[in-house]
């Protein structure tokens, strides 16, 4: 199966809005203010890689299933996604402030350790890794490849999409908060999502 360049856009954009105003966003934040940017994107880009392999695997196995209930999964998934974050849209800012505390309290307990190198990799790696678990992004990768039944297109616009988010956390973060409330980009992201929900159920009757 080749590589389509559309699934990869829209898997790209969605995951993208879905995880800016995740809490993966706010703890690589914290990271790179205590330590090197560089040292703890790579960290964490590394655990989105195996996260999103994860992620893939399942929605893989499930889309071995019948067609016609898998189809209906998926946009239950991106129905249950939207509503998630158009509900926690309120909460998201204050959500912001628990998050970058919990997180801070880890990079300074790992900064009193003196770490550097690939000691920062490391414990970059193993926080996220954590954090990702079950987390909306990886549900919705896995709902993608219900969705598109094409893995290898899903796994390369989610990761690139994760890999990016992480970089304008380590990088930006700080002022792209300072610019646009998390609670705006959840909002995006809800609606993104209940537009793919919409758009399954159309194709599922048979509307599209």
């Amino acid at each position: 199966m080749g590589i389509d360049f559309v699934t990869i856009a829209i898997v790209f954009g969605t995951i993208f809005v879905v995880e800016l105003p995740d809490k993966t966003f706010i703890a690589t934040l914290v990271m790179s203010t205590r330590f090197r940017p560089l040292l703890v994107w790579l960290g964490v880009v590394a655990a989105f890689f195996v996260q999103t392999l994860v992620a893939v695997a399942i929605g893989g196995v499930l889309a071995q299933l019948p067609k016609r209930p898998i189809e209906i999964v998926a946009a239950v998934l991106f129905l249950i996604g939207g509503i998630i974050l158009l509900r926690g849209a309120s909460k998201a800012d204050a959500e912001e402030a628990e998050t970058e505390e919990e997180f801070g309290e880890k990079s300074e307990s790992a900064s009193a350790k003196h770490l550097a190198g690939w000691k920062i990799i490391t414990f970059s790696f193993t926080v996220l890794f954590l954090a990702e678990w079950g987390d909306l992004s990886q549900i919705l990768t896995a709902s993608m490849v219900l969705r598109f039944d094409d893995p290898v297109s899903v796994f390369i616009g989610a990761f690139l999409a994760l890999a990016a988010v992480s970089g304008v956390a380590a990088l930006l973060g700080r002022t792209l908060l300072q610019r646009i409330h998390l609670s705006t980009i959840r909002r995006i992201g809800g609606v993104v999502c209940l537009i793919l929900a919409t758009v399954s159920a159309l194709q599922i009757f048979g509307v599209i």
